[in-house]
């Protein structure tokens, strides 16, 4: 099928914010009395919207979080981006070469998206081309932000190429009936399903186009 259109999720796949994000969720849970890796929180939490691993980290600790909770995690976040946020290798270059058309679609709010952007020297690539899953009503899994953003690229689904990173964005990508390669550079990863390629570099994406 011959690809009209790309979709970039964009934490972990355009900025690598992950590590850093979870990093810091760790940190701050840590200051609520749980005990969590970041590596175990990055594997808990990519990718998923922020309503479910809040839920997920509450029934981990055994009690709710705070009210305040969830705008400080944003906050120190934020403030992480700010001093340590790194563009994933390859990302300028293809969005550079790219002479299809193209857009993000993200969980994350689209302040998030425009400060992880802007910060990497990324955001003048994308116009108004960024799509919000708080915007939309739709988080990944659900396809509901994919069909939006192909819609508004005026692209059918299955002439469109997802480039994800996580299990929810993949999964999502497969429901809109759109093409997905999973950006991996640590290798193949258990969850991914077969048939969808998984890619080490962002360099790779172009010969799935």
């Amino acid at each position: 099928m011959k690809t009209h259109a790309v979709i970039f999720d964009c934490d972990g796949t355009l900025v690598d914010s992950e590590p850093l994000s979870a990093l810091i969720f760790a940190e701050a849970l840590a200051a609520e009395g749980l005990s969590i890796t970041p590596a175990d929180a990055l594997a808990a939490f990519r990718g998923r919207r922020m309503a479910l691993c809040l839920d997920h980290a509450a029934g981990l600790l055994g009690r709710p979080l705070p009210e305040h909770f969830e705008p400080m995690l944003r906050d120190l976040t934020a403030r992480a981006f700010q001093e340590r946020l790194q563009v994933i290798e390859g990302a300028a270059a293809l969005l550079e070469a790219l002479a299809l058309p193209f857009c993000v679609a993200s969980n994350a709010p689209r302040a998030k998206t425009e400060l992880s952007l802007g910060l990497t020297g990324l955001r003048h690539h994308f116009g108004d081309r960024i799509f919000s899953a708080y915007e939309v009503g739709a988080w990944k899994p659900d396809p509901g932000l994919f069909l939006h953003s192909a819609a508004a690229l005026g692209v059918a689904p299955a002439h469109c190429l997802v480039v994800e990173d996580s299990e929810a964005g993949v999964t999502a990508g497969i429901a809109a009936g759109m093409r997905v390669v999973a950006l991996l550079p640590e290798g193949r990863a258990a969850w991914l399903p077969a048939g969808v390629p998984a890619i080490m570099q962002l360099a790779e994406v172009e010969r799935h186009l």
